[in-house]
């Protein structure tokens, strides 16, 4: 009897150990046990995050993302956010990194780790096409003080801080192209990725236009402070450059990759 006692508990603990090991496998691509990676995105961002015409969030960076979470076995989670409230999703944990065109500043680097810089960008003055030829650099769009409507919290709004004393923040930049094709704002300064997208013929916004570039950046993507994510991402950014995948995204859908 005892015997069979033995027996019974060697065989359950060869199962436990063969369990177990089938469980490792299974998790070898994440060892943290993370399962998920939750994306905090401006989801009024084209080309980089928007919904399309079925409804689905899509775009450059949420594609990078989804690259990441297919080559270490995550689920991606496509968070929509208030933009002007993004350090404070990350910091509570509600998302596990901001990713949608942020642009590397001094002030991101305090609040954030950021990963390598994966695409180039420029900040414009996006204006009605007839008054283009009255504004051919900035000195005289900061001579005329122009209404400029901008991003709250973006780039954008602290350029024309320094050109205007009219800013109007709003919570998207296609909030402020509609101020600028409305009449309500003089000009908008919103990235020049965004600007050749939302203005091309056929779309809501052609009549609007750009010829100043104010700015030169980069875009990375931003994680909390000691996260080991930021490791991992740049990672497989750096794979996505060696094996061609970053240069078939920005073909499809028109971004400058960063040098």
């Amino acid at each position: 009897m005892a015997k069979n006692i033995r027996k019974a508990v060697l065989l359950l603990a060869m199962l436990s150990v063969i369990v177990g090991m089938f469980t490792a496998c299974s998790n070898k691509k994440s060892d943290d046990g993370r399962t998920t990676f939750t994306v905090g995105f401006d989801a009024e961002f084209p080309p980089y995050g928007y919904k399309d015409d079925s409804g689905e969030y899509v775009g450059f960076d949420l594609d990078l993302a989804q690259e990441v979470c297919e080559r270490n076995g995550w689920n991606l989670v496509k968070q929509p956010i208030d933009w002007d409230s993004k350090d404070m999703e990350l910091s509570s944990g509600s998302i596990d990194c901001i990713w949608n065109g942020m642009t590397v500043s001094d002030s991101v680097k305090k609040n954030c780790d950021i990963s390598d810089a994966y695409a180039g960008n420029s900040q414009v003055v996006v204006m009605k096409k007839d008054a283009l030829s009255k504004y051919k650099d900035k000195d005289a769009v900061k001579a005329a003080n122009l209404t400029i409507a901008v991003e709250k919290g973006s780039a954008g709004e602290a350029e024309a801080k320094k050109l205007s004393n009219n800013v109007v923040s709003l919570s998207a930049q296609s909030d402020a192209l509609k101020e600028v094709k409305s009449g309500t704002a003089d000009a908008c300064i919103i990235d020049s990725t965004m600007a050749n997208s939302m203005t091309k013929e056929g779309t809501d916004f052609s009549n609007l236009g750009y010829s100043i570039s104010l700015t030169t950046e980069e875009y990375a993507a931003g994680f909390r402070k000691g996260s080991d994510l930021t490791a991992e991402v740049n990672r497989i950014l750096a794979e996505l450059k060696t094996d061609g995948t970053m240069d078939k995204l920005s073909e499809k859908y028109g971004v400058n990759l960063a040098k």
